[in-house]
């Protein structure tokens, strides 16, 4: 590997940010390529795939061979709020790969007691956050039905363009918390990317089922993060 290349890759590995190392196996070439790069054609359909997937591979095109080598980080769940929702979502994200971390400035609710093995922080989320900032590759699960704690934790995930963003509440809760988040100056746009009410529409009732319902919501919204986008532009190009 060009030692240019192991640098550029070892920095964005560092940051947290997705890259691939692109070889062409005839010349032995290789480039970085971060995750939102344009590459141009077949190779670059294939690059793409290689992020949502995650996992390196070998492609030809146009007679010639290439090593994609993915590096994406792992992907970090953030639940803000310790409540019965998330004693069954927690297991559920780690099962499917997920750092978790749950934060809820509620002492009575955050206890190691109830939430085992799981990196949990008993403060504001703001102040937590500070710590330890959200990213793109993290996702936001917001359950705790209360604005003062809610409301911190959903204006950091949107400026820190986390892949998944989700609240709990009936429409008419959301509303209010639209209401709330535009005045903080947010856009129309911005308030959108958060999915309320949080997880897919499945029926779900009780806090193990809400859980399930979050989880797959996460894992589809990393599985296919970027294409919505890329499929917008090329509708209007």
């Amino acid at each position: 590997m060009d030692p240019y290349s192991l640098k550029k890759l070892n920095k964005e590995r560092q940051a947290r940010r997705a890259a691939v190392l692109l070889t062409d196996i005839g010349d032995g070439r290789d480039r970085v390529v971060k995750e939102g790069d344009p590459v141009a054609g077949a190779l670059g359909e294939a690059v793409k795939r290689a992020f949502l997937s995650g996992k390196s591979t070998i492609i030809e095109v146009d007679g010639r061979s290439f090593f994609l080598n993915v590096h994406v980080p792992p992907p970090r769940l953030v639940v803000i709020g310790a409540v019965h929702i998330s004693q069954a979502l927690a297991p559920m994200a780690r099962l499917s790969g997920y750092d978790v971390e749950i934060i809820d400035p509620r002492t009575a609710f955050a206890t190691p007691g109830r939430f085992p093995d799981v990196k949990l922080f008993a403060e504001w989320p703001q102040d937590a956050l500070e710590k330890r900032p959200l990213d793109p590759y993290t996702a936001v699960a917001v359950v705790t039905h209360d604005p003062k704690i809610d409301d911190q934790a959903l204006e950091r995930a949107l400026k820190a363009g986390c892949f998944y963003i989700g609240a709990l509440g009936s429409r008419k809760t959301h509303a209010k918390r639209v209401e709330r988040l535009a005045a903080m100056g947010f856009g129309a746009d911005e308030i959108a990317l958060i999915h309320s009410p949080i997880g897919l529409d499945i029926g779900a009732a009780s806090p193990a089922e809400i859980a399930v319902a979050v989880m797959a919501e996460v894992i589809k919204t990393f599985r296919t993060r970027g294409l919505q986008a890329s499929r917008h532009l090329e509708e209007t190009a």
